[in-house]
């Protein structure tokens, strides 16, 4: 009897198991959305997806290492409306070494908006500066299939020596970069100043660091942004999506030494890309990778 007991307990814990991996499955699957894939060859490396500031519907992606000096403008379709190109370094045969990450956000010109991206990627950590570009949106990019924007560089140099980097993120209420390391068993937040001098050069300012849980490569960071509000913060990883809200105007880098939220993320073949909606609302997260699939998440 203790034994028809023990099988029917045993039976009862595997059903609301499965129950609830059931449930969270569907609940996960709610959040989710394809709204489309990248639609051009050209668009196989992305690392990084931010909203536009002034054109709806229109985000803007890079690719990483081996492309030149440009960016592109999608919608969340995924078709390309148009490629960006501008001036890089004369030093670098490309015009950039390796773009990781792309932000929106405010800038020297109360009122206008600007893109930043950023050339931080070090995988050898070997780099004796990373480069932000910094180019004020401009409606006119969409006019024709390739437009041309003037860049204002800042070159930065980290306090305790190089190392690899593929999250930039931009504070509006802080008025502050942030840079978020990618490898090892901790990474470290750093920040500097949006306003800067054409060509500048200035040292990172490290701000703490932070522990996530799991197995390297996986936990390793690759993607963040800050709401076009300032109010609400994303940092990913090759496996999970972090998420905090802040509270008032806290500076970001303390925000971040709470737990964080875990949101729901489909496992990517490279997810290196995630943007806020302009709203606030929900998430974009792409991967490398010819013809990736654009997921939109709802923010629970």
């Amino acid at each position: 009897m203790a034994r028809v007991r023990k099988r029917n307990f045993l039976f009862i814990v595997v059903l609301v198991l499965f129950l609830g991996a059931f449930a969270r499955h569907r609940y996960v699957a709610q959040q989710i959305d394809i709204t489309g894939k990248l639609r051009d060859k050209q668009l196989d490396e992305i690392s990084g997806i931010a909203a536009s500031g002034i054109i709806k519907d229109i985000y803007y992606i890079h690719n990483d290492s081996g492309d030149t000096s440009r960016f592109f403008a999608i919608n969340p379709t995924g078709k390309l409306k148009s490629t960006i190109y501008f001036k890089g370094d004369a030093k670098v045969n490309l015009g950039v070494r390796d773009c990781e990450d792309i932000a929106v956000g405010p800038g020297p010109v109360t009122g206008k908006s600007y893109v930043y991206l950023g050339d931080i990627g070090d995988n050898n950590a070997v780099r004796s500066y990373l480069t932000i570009y910094r180019m004020e949106e401009n409606t006119g990019w969409l006019k024709d299939s390739i437009a041309h924007a003037p860049a204002t560089p800042l070159h930065l140099k980290y306090p305790d020596g190089p190392k690899d980097a593929e999250t930039l993120m931009v504070d509006p209420i802080g008025k502050l970069f942030y840079i978020v390391s990618k490898r090892g068993d901790t990474v470290s937040v750093y920040t500097t100043p949006l306003n800067y001098h054409t060509d500048d050069t200035v040292i990172l300012t490290r701000r703490c660091k932070l522990f996530f849980a799991g197995m390297k490569p996986l936990k390793w960071i690759t993607a963040g942004d800050i709401s076009k509000d300032g109010k609400q913060i994303l940092i990913k990883s090759y496996e999970k999506v972090y998420y905090w809200q802040r509270h008032a105007n806290e500076p970001v880098w303390q925000t971040v030494l709470r737990k964080p939220r875990e949101l729901p993320y489909q496992t990517e073949k490279q997810g290196e890309a995630i943007g806020f909606t302009p709203d606030g609302k929900g998430y974009y997260t792409t991967s490398e990778g010819v013809f990736s699939p654009i997921y939109y998440y709802r923010i629970p």
